[in-house]
This record gives C-alpha cells, sequence and structure tokens, in this order.
C-alpha cells in the first residue's frame, strides 16, 4: 500500500511500482477484467480513449454496457494518474466521474485471443 504524508515525488515514485496497466499498452479490442475490494468490472477497449464498462456501479444502476473514458487511477483524491487503466491499491476513476473502490486485481486478455 502506498504510505501518506510524503511528497509528491515520493508518492509517484511509489505508484510505479504497482501491478498496473497503461493506456499504451492496450489496443482495439482487448479485454480487461478488473476486480476491486468491491466489485468486478469488464472493460472493452474501443480506441481513441473510450472504453465499453460493465460490471459495479455500472450494473448496479442498469447503464451496462456504458461507452465512456477511463480518467486513470488515484488515492481517491486530487492525484491521478492518467497514464493508466488500472493499477492494484488505488481507486479507478471513470470519465463519468464514478469512482472505484481499490483495486485487487487486473487481467488483461488480448483482442486476438477472444474466441
Amino acid at each position: 500500500m502506498i504510505a501518506t504524508g510524503h511528497s509528491l515525488d515520493k508518492i509517484v515514485e511509489q505508484t510505479t511500482n504497482l501491478k498496473q496497466v497503461r493506456k499504451s499498452d492496450l489496443q482495439f479490442g482487448d479485454l480487461v477484467f478488473i476486480t476491486t475490494k468491491n466489485s468486478l468490472y469488464t472493460v472493452h477497449v474501443f480506441g481513441d480513449g473510450f472504453y465499453l464498462l460493465s460490471g459495479g456501479w455500472f450494473d448496479h444502476k442498469g447503464l451496462s454496457p456504458m461507452k465512456t473514458t477511463i480518467t486513470g487511477c488515484s488515492l481517491g483524491g486530487s492525484i491521478i494518474k492518467l497514464d493508466i487503466v488500472a493499477a492494484c491499491g488505488l481507486c479507478l476513476e471513470f470519465g463519468n466521474r464514478v469512482v472505484t473502490s481499490a483495486v485487487q486485481k487486473i487481467c488483461v486478455v488480448r483482442g486476438g485471443n477472444q474466441n
């Protein structure tokens, strides 16, 4: 887990060691399963910064699947890593301003591997 009470530089340094999936590592057709403390999310990569999201909050509100963006991940506050889709220990933030509980597990299935 990330320690609090440190400088911004120290927090950024600690986040580089987390298991994470960068936006730049994903391509159209990839599928990402994200398990948070409270939910499971399924993310289909569209491209151009858009994703088709299901599970968790989207299922609870009857909005699955929803096409939106992923802002990035944070500690649940104002500091956000914009370059990642998910990172273990951080909260996922969607383009519709929904913030998840902490990410526990991430699984990526490449588009070419789907049947």
